[in-house]
């Protein structure tokens, strides 16, 4: 039995963050609205706080903390810098946008209560605080993931964020609840929470059993990731949401699902007697073969990037297929959720330039007026085709090697092939920005905070992919027992 170690400067990142969300809804009820901004401020330097912790932790050795309830290792490191990373990108989307708004401090606390979800989602090893939560965190892993982002997804209150939060809650509810009730199966076959006991337990404990509880609780994470069969939200919530809200759900809330799915895999799920690499294989073919399938046809550029993220969400599931079967698995699968978030991040930022553009028409001869934004554009959306030099391309390539290396072959044919298909798309969107004119008299509103993110985040997708090797050599490391 592992002794309680209750020390919070091992959840720093996650305090820090909760800490400031709380602080922020108390100084927001007294501040004047035009002095709301603070706030914001203060959530960024609470993620930057959280990232140089995480980073000082990353250096110190594997452990776990509260009584192996939660995980410090590579897995939990990488996932914190990407969480507070990308949060903080889609702050410095969103406060030129909210300034003197009436509702922004609502705005910066639902944002920083939903990333501490999801960095408990990354750290947790226990499935009490992966879905229930554990009470010094004072939060709920899964929930607290989603339930704020109900209400960012509706924050504009208009006919489309209605619509938008109210299929995104009823979709997450009903797989939330799944998941809980696949929690309650797994609670009765391994009589254990944490992951360690329970990867001793599943071995010897009823096949059904597990099987019915897993497939509940992969609904579940899956739902949070993006991914089929928990997609149906993804278009429309995106497109109903604001440009920085869209760019917060499609990218924070998948980094913590996928680095969940991925420790289930290698620790608790590791010696059970299920086809867990067969299901989540088909899942990455379906979600993959879906997202593109759909996104050929679009217009609207946001629902063209909801469908995007639901097919990259295919090609992140190729690592945790194999978890365990190969020394690539964590690494492509750290690499690839890092060049992954960086780069929509970057597509995202573009769209939060020019909001009043919402169509691909409405990016014709931009070339010819912002010739910055479209290359900046074209990075990113070549960026998550896999071209190099970009992050994504060395992303792809290890999750494509782990797939070979761990027996999965044909898997990777098949993302291949889809990563082929992509391009059509992305090209779709690229060509006309371009190539077409401009419509004559037309002149286009930028937001110059949102053009230098979206400058800054395809400089850093390049510099990402030409660091590669370094940086894929600081993924290692093994799990925290």
């Amino acid at each position: 039995m592992t002794g309680m170690n209750e020390n919070p400067l091992d959840l720093l990142p996650e305090v820090l963050l909760a800490a400031s969300a709380v602080l922020g809804l108390l100084l927001g009820a007294w501040l004047p609205r035009r002095r709301q901004w603070l706030i914001g401020a203060m959530a960024g330097a609470a993620c930057i706080g959280g990232i140089v912790a995480a980073a000082i932790a990353a250096a110190g050795p594997v452990e776990t903390a509260f009584g192996a309830a939660f995980a410090i290792d590579p897995l939990t490191a990488t996932s914190r810098i990407v969480i507070l990373g990308g949060t903080l990108l889609v702050l410095a989307l969103a406060m030129p946008c909210l300034y003197a708004d009436p509702r922004e401090t609502e705005f910066y606390v639902l944002l920083q209560l939903a990333a501490t979800g999801a960095l408990v989602l990354a750290g947790a090893q226990d499935l009490l605080l992966l879905a229930v939560g554990y009470l010094l965190l004072l939060a709920v892993g899964y929930l607290l993931a989603s339930v704020p982002a109900y209400a960012l997804a509706g924050f504009r209150k208009d006919g489309p964020g209605t619509e938008a939060a109210l299929k995104f809650y009823v979709v997450g509810a009903l797989l939330g609840v799944l998941m809980l009730a696949g929690i309650t199966v797994l609670l009765a076959a391994g009589r254990a929470t944490a992951y360690p006991m329970l990867r001793s337990e599943f071995a010897e404990a009823p096949a059904g059993l597990v099987a019915v509880g897993t497939l509940a609780l992969l609904a579940g994470l899956l739902f949070k990731a993006g991914g089929v069969p928990g997609h149906f939200w993804v278009p429309d919530a995106i497109q109903g949401s604001s440009a920085p809200v869209a760019a917060f759900l499609t990218t924070i809330p998948k980094v913590g699902a996928l680095a969940a799915l991925y420790r289930l895999a290698a620790v608790p799920l590791a010696d059970a007697d299920l086809p867990w690499a067969d299901l989540v294989a088909v899942l990455s073919v379906a979600s993959m073969t879906l997202g593109n399938l759909a996104a050929f046809f679009q217009q609207d550029v946001k629902r063209l990037l909801a469908y995007s993220t639901i097919s990259q969400v295919g090609y992140l599931l190729l690592p945790v297929a194999v978890a365990g079967r190969t020394d690539l698995d964590q690494e492509a699968l750290l690499y690839y959720l890092s060049g992954y978030a960086l780069t929509n991040l970057g597509a995202f930022a573009v769209v939060c330039a020019l909001a009043e553009a919402h169509t691909i028409d409405d990016y014709r001869g931009l070339a010819r007026t912002h010739p910055a934004l479209p290359a900046s554009l074209a990075v990113s959306l070549l960026g998550l085709v896999g071209t190099p030099p970009t992050a994504v391309f060395l992303g792809k390539l290890e999750a494509f090697s782990a797939a070979f290396d761990g027996g999965y072959a044909w898997l990777a044919v098949v993302a291949a092939v889809n990563t082929v298909a992509s391009l059509f798309y992305y090209l779709r969107w690229i060509a006309p920005a371009f190539l077409a004119r401009a419509p004559a008299g037309e002149s286009r509103t930028t937001s110059r905070t949102a053009a230098v993110i979206a400058y800054g985040a395809a400089t850093g997708s390049v510099v990402l992919g030409l660091l590669g090797g370094i940086v894929l050599d600081v993924l290692g490391g093994p799990l925290a027992p």
